[in-house]
């Protein structure tokens, strides 16, 4: 499983979440506390909004605690909405297309956590993407396409009703396949103006995710555990839960499924 970490507030450098805290997203890339593989080794990346409504975007193969550049790339870019990952595959090998984060237009996207069965699910689900949104598709993970699908439902409009209808339509589709492993999904968005963070799975053990406004002032960071090490200073999100974050302001919406967990 991944890690990940994203900001909201006044404009800060990407080190204060990435870099400096104690249990940083650095150091959760070779001692994570909270997945089942503490070493998080394919690669990393960070996406981050400045004078342009398109996030900049660094990403890279190696292991985050092995490039020495990521130091000085955090410490000199700031920023006042920003996501960070770093990646422990379960679905395509170590290469840059399917390091994220991922992005369209203003969107930025990181994702942890898997479709169980996506051998068979991976085909129709890519068959119903538009073809131009089909011919952009890079990589080969879950996790891109998981973000395609969100496009495609109408991201730019109502971003909460289209990462709903497509976590709907992925668990109607596991259930007309019988696929039996569960669906567990923690993602991130952002515009550059707000943030959306998402916890769900089948079987009530998504992926973690926290929320804190104790580590930096004014702001909202999110983590995958907390960068401090401190959990009294941090609030789980609810699996089936999601976050829209804008700095200070944090408003917990629901994740509205509809058939797709319902028949």
């Amino acid at each position: 499983m991944c890690r990940l970490a994203a900001y909201s507030g006044p404009t800060q450098s990407l080190s204060k979440i990435v870099i400096d805290p104690g249990h940083s997203l650095v150091v959760q890339s070779q001692l994570a506390e909270e997945a089942k593989l503490a070493v998080n080794g394919d690669g990393f990346g960070l996406a981050w909004y400045g004078d342009e409504k398109a996030p900049a975007l660094y990403k890279e193969i190696m292991p985050a605690w092995a490039n020495p550049n990521l130091i000085h790339i955090c410490r000199a870019i700031r920023s006042n909405n920003f996501l960070a990952h770093v990646r422990a595959s379960t679905f395509g090998g170590a290469s840059y297309q399917n390091c994220h984060p991922f992005t369209h237009g203003q969107w930025s996207f990181v994702h942890n956590g898997q479709i169980g069965g996506f051998e068979q699910l991976r085909r129709p689900l890519e068959a119903t993407l538009p073809d131009p949104l089909y011919q952009m598709r890079q990589g080969i993970t879950d996790s891109e396409l998981l973000f395609l699908l969100i496009v495609a439902k109408g991201l730019n409009h109502d971003p909460q009703a289209a990462f709903s209808a497509a976590i709907d339509q992925i668990e109607t589709l596991r259930r007309s396949y019988n696929i039996q492993h569960p669906l567990r999904l923690t993602f991130v968005l952002s515009d550059g103006v707000q943030i959306f963070a998402t916890r769900h799975s089948s079987d009530g053990r998504a992926p973690t995710l926290y929320h804190s406004q104790q580590m930096i002032p004014g702001g909202t960071v999110l983590a995958s555990e907390p960068l401090d090490g401190d959990h009294g200073n941090w609030t789980l999100l609810d699996d089936g839960s999601a976050l829209q974050i804008k700095g200070m302001q944090v408003n917990k919406i629901p994740v509205a499924i509809g058939a797709g967990l319902a028949a």
